[in-house]
């Protein structure tokens, strides 16, 4: 799987921002985009665009201030976390019932 990194440039025109907004984000460590080539060029990870898109979101259209963007977005990030814990626990159980069914005899 690759990933799509878009360039300063295409992130502006497509969220519409300006780069004051940009760099506040980038201040806060809400977006952290990588810098690359000689001209040390900033490109945009797709974590970063999302983090972007919800922090747009929030502080333009919720009127969100920047310090709950940042808790929002912690603890959004903290809840898949969190679901990819448990999903992996489900799936540790389910193999765990197949095996002692299929122990007892039965079919899993």
């Amino acid at each position: 799987m690759t990933k799509t990194y878009l360039t300063l440039t295409e992130v502006k025109q497509y969220f519409e921002v300006e780069d004051d907004f940009l760099d506040l984000l980038e201040t806060e460590e809400i977006i952290c985009p990588e810098c690359y080539g000689e001209r040390q060029d900033k490109r945009f990870s797709p974590e970063d665009l999302e983090n972007l898109r919800l922090a747009k979101i929030l502080m333009q259209e919720m009127g969100v201030n920047l310090a709950g963007v940042e808790v929002i977005l912690r603890l959004r990030q903290n809840m898949i976390e969190m679901r990819r814990q448990f999903d992996a626990i489900l799936e540790d159980i389910a193999k765990l019932f197949r095996e002692t069914i299929r122990g007892m005899g039965g079919e899993p």
